[in-house]
């Protein structure tokens, strides 16, 4: 029962409270009365006296001053964007020692009573004053303009339901950064491209985010694959939502759809294959040198792309069916995305032709080999860049064999 339905209640009550002369017909209403509302006994005797807080309107009844008024939480929020968003921890030493500064540069202007309560502002206090402004710039940034409104207008969304998972050239892009722990200065990424049809992989190297990079190597990409693209669908990161991209896909007769804003399931075939195809391999490191990219680049244009495309099955989702309330999934036969490729028909007989000899003459032990190899190699490159001594085992990134990372501290490989 709330505050309002009590007080009706009580209302109604204290007329027959105050008819009863009885202690004891008193003391069974008290007794009602404090099973309905879970209100003190005391405090139920004082609300059904003759004259108490029941009569008085919301307006009548004495409002608690506040201390800390809309002058303060004004400039209180000038303090706390000045300083750069800090807690209230952190904000009140400063609302302490550099209120009177601020006031003589001319940065806060407030009164001396105002400038005072800022110095008395406890650091809950400060928290809770400025939730809600916290609030309105969160949602400001979530809902804020994209830098070029009229492409992502142009630009369809579509949804994991509306794609023709038969239909080859059906192409999901998405760039893995290789930062290490800081995304600070230019850094590797892989531009990683993945058919849905056929599971068929294939990863490029950048250096940096660059719009026309980003085409280089997407096009770069696009050649090595068996058959052609019939479109491209990447996240909404602006290295592929640009005018650049925009061209590149009218100009080669490429559908250009994105996905939902924060629905990172819409990318979901290429998401899975960051980790499977990327991480697992090059790990959670820092690479930004040139000599890093021409060893990424070696191995995922050679090795890698054959051994995942020709000796790594993958297992398709063919149906759901919902039976009370609950999802059963059915899945198809695993294959490998050449098996696929092979039982095609929109795949003509003389790329089978030449995928049939390139599969003949590949061996995967030797594949395997050739990566750990190559992956070895790039660790001596990225020890030689750190100058580093100290080498340690990374047990979560060495899915083939033994292969051994930096750990240092500033340098931990992380996920």
């Amino acid at each position: 029962m709330d505050m309002l339905s009590g007080n009706q209640y009580l209302k109604e009550l204290r007329k027959e409270y105050l008819k009863i002369k009885s202690k004891k017909a008193r003391g069974r209403l008290l007794d009602e009365a404090e099973k309905r509302t879970g209100l003190c006994r005391k405090y139920l005797v004082a609300k059904l006296k003759p004259k108490s807080s029941l009569d008085k309107s919301p307006q009548e009844r004495k409002q608690r001053q506040r201390k800390y008024d809309g002058a303060v939480k004004s400039a209180l929020v000038v303090c706390w964007r000045l300083f750069d968003r800090p807690c209230g921890e952190r904000l009140k030493p400063l609302l302490e020692q550099e209120t009177d500064r601020l006031r003589k540069l001319d940065e806060l202007t407030c009164s001396n009573e105002t400038a005072r309560k800022l110095k008395e502002v406890s650091t809950k206090t400060i928290d809770n004053i400025l939730r809600h402004q916290k609030e309105v710039e969160r949602l400001n940034n979530k809902y804020k303009h994209k830098d070029n409104p009229l492409l992502y207008q142009i630009i369809p969304v579509k949804t994991p339901d509306e794609w023709d998972r038969d239909k080859l050239g059906n192409t999901q892009i998405d760039l893995v950064e290789h930062c290490g722990q800081s995304a600070a200065g230019e850094f590797l990424n892989t531009l990683s491209s993945t058919d849905i049809a056929t599971g068929w992989w294939e990863g490029e190297v950048i250096l940096g985010r660059g719009q026309l990079n980003t085409i280089s190597g997407l096009d770069r990409a696009k050649s090595r694959f068996p058959f052609p693209w019939s479109g491209i669908h990447p996240d909404n990161g602006t290295e592929f939502l640009n005018y650049h991209l925009f061209g590149y896909c009218q100009e080669q007769g490429l559908e250009f759809t994105r996905s939902r804003p924060y629905k990172k399931n819409d990318n979901c075939f290429v998401e899975q294959k960051n980790k499977t195809h990327v991480k697992r391999f090059v790990g959670w490191l820092r690479y930004d040198t040139a000599k890093e990219q021409r060893l990424l680049n070696d191995l995922y244009r050679n090795e890698l792309r054959l051994f995942k495309n020709f000796f790594q099955p993958q297992i398709k989702l063919k149906e759901k069916i919902r039976i009370q309330g609950k999802i059963h999934r059915k899945h198809q036969k695993a294959k490998t995305p050449y098996q696929r490729v092979m039982e095609s028909k929109s795949v003509p007989e003389k790329t089978k032709q030449k995928l049939k000899e390139i599969y003949d003459n590949l061996n995967p032990a030797e594949l395997k080999r050739a990566i750990d190899k190559k992956l070895d190699l790039l660790v001596e490159a990225y020890k030689s860049k750190n100058n580093s001594s100290k080498v340690a085992l990374d047990k979560t990134l060495k899915p083939f064999s033994v292969r051994k990372y930096i750990t240092e501290p500033d340098l931990v490989s992380v996920r």
